[in-house]
């Protein structure tokens, strides 16, 4: 078709279609199944006629879809054709019907952002490159095989910023990441979800979160990260001294982990240290953590979010002072105090030995008329800082 007769036929297309064929930025989604037909209707018909050369952003909320794995294919092969730059899709549908990602995403030069979420079917081709793609996110989406999470990895020379939630249920051989640009990662593995090793190889990150539910021992070798600024670390599984070694450079690190790692790491950087009480034994790390981090500003003893609250089983102190009481320690952070012995004993030796502190925060969890009886206790406490204040809440 040449040119003018196109013209002469998009001008008699209604001005609302002609004003959808110029927009750079496309959200679409549905909330049943008539919506859903109707929205096929209406891309299959206009979309072919988008006329922007660079469309921004395409976005598709499928949820239980009924929308043909062709017809959705063919809608992001039409947007990769205009340069597209960001893609983003949820979905899902009964039965299953995941092969909905053309081949040609895969090689898309202009893509900077692909956000992939749901019953989507990874399946990378030997020849995949995404030379602009700096975000990936994936999140609950089906590998077709286990090398299509490294395959894509390995074809991203700028990606900087991935987000990847495994599953709730499946397996994968070694769980691969070696991006040397990456500069942000978060990596969720569910309880139900089998791998056998996770290897991470992330020099330039800066920031890391790893939440592993899975408390079987599997292999797992994670290399320095020597620009590492912040880490939020909550794990399940028992040998915890590779990702131990790979923080040492963090300054601000929220650590939620039944397990205990050996000496020889020096956390010199570390300002901020949250450590999650949900387990039993988590005094045993707070104290090899304090004694390894000479530098500490601001401690906070609380759960992670979702977790659920346990009392401190028994506090032992150190037989030495740890060096940051005597020289940084500033602020403290208590949650869920209920005022036992061990919690009492372990915020009695905070206040008595931390020379510096400034504010210590006692967030209760019991009535008033206890909360005043605790409060009173703390305050008569001796105190190594003069201008500690002390906050109950």
């Amino acid at each position: 078709m040449d040119a003018e007769r196109f013209d002469d036929m998009f001008s008699t297309v209604p001005l609302c279609v002609r004003v959808f064929t110029w927009l750079p930025k496309l959200k679409y989604g549905h909330r049943d199944s008539s919506e859903c037909k109707r929205l096929e209707c209406f891309l299959d018909k206009n979309l072919p006629l988008h006329r922007a050369p660079v469309i921004e952003s395409f976005r598709l909320y499928l949820i239980d879809s009924k929308c043909t794995p062709e017809n959705i294919k063919l809608w992001v092969v039409i947007a990769v054709s205009h340069c597209l730059r960001e893609l983003e899709v949820i979905y899902s549908s009964y039965p299953e019907k995941p092969n909905i990602l053309p081949s040609n995403l895969y090689t898309c030069k202009s893509l900077v952002i692909l956000k992939l979420e749901g019953e989507i079917l990874l399946d990378v081709p030997r020849l995949a490159f995404l030379p602009s793609l700096k975000t990936l996110y994936l999140r609950s989406v089906i590998y077709f095989n286990d090398e299509s999470l490294q395959r894509i990895l390995s074809n991203c020379p700028v990606l900087e910023d991935l987000s990847v939630d495994l599953p709730e249920y499946g397996s994968m051989g070694k769980l691969t990441i070696v991006v040397p640009s990456l500069q942000s990662l978060s990596l969720y593995i569910p309880y139900s979800f089998d791998v056998d090793g996770i290897v991470i190889e992330t020099p330039s990150l800066t920031y890391f979160k790893l939440e592993v539910c899975n408390d079987k021992s599997h292999y797992c070798l994670v290399k320095n990260m020597p620009n590492l600024i912040e880490a939020d670390i909550d794990v399940e599984f028992p040998n915890i001294k590779s990702l131990i070694g790979s923080l040492i450079s963090v300054k601000r690190l929220a650590i939620c982990s039944e397990a205990m790692y050996d000496g020889g790491f020096v956390f010199n950087q570390l300002k901020h240290l949250k450590l999650c009480r949900c387990k039993g034994h988590s005094s045993d790390l707070l104290v090899r953590l304090l004694k390894d981090s000479s530098n500490l500003q601001a401690l906070d003893l609380s759960e992670m979010d979702y977790h659920e609250n346990h009392d401190i089983l028994y506090w032992h102190q150190p037989s030495t002072v740890p060096e940051c009481m005597l020289l940084s320690l500033q602020t403290l952070n208590l949650s869920a105090y209920r005022g036992t012995p061990e919690e009492r004993d372990l915020a009695v030796y905070f206040l008595k030995n931390a020379v510096h502190l400034k504010t210590t925060t006692i967030k209760s969890c019991v009535f008033d008329d206890e909360r005043f009886d605790m409060l009173k206790e703390l305050a008569l406490s001796s105190r190594a800082s003069t201008t500690c204040q002390l906050v109950f809440d």
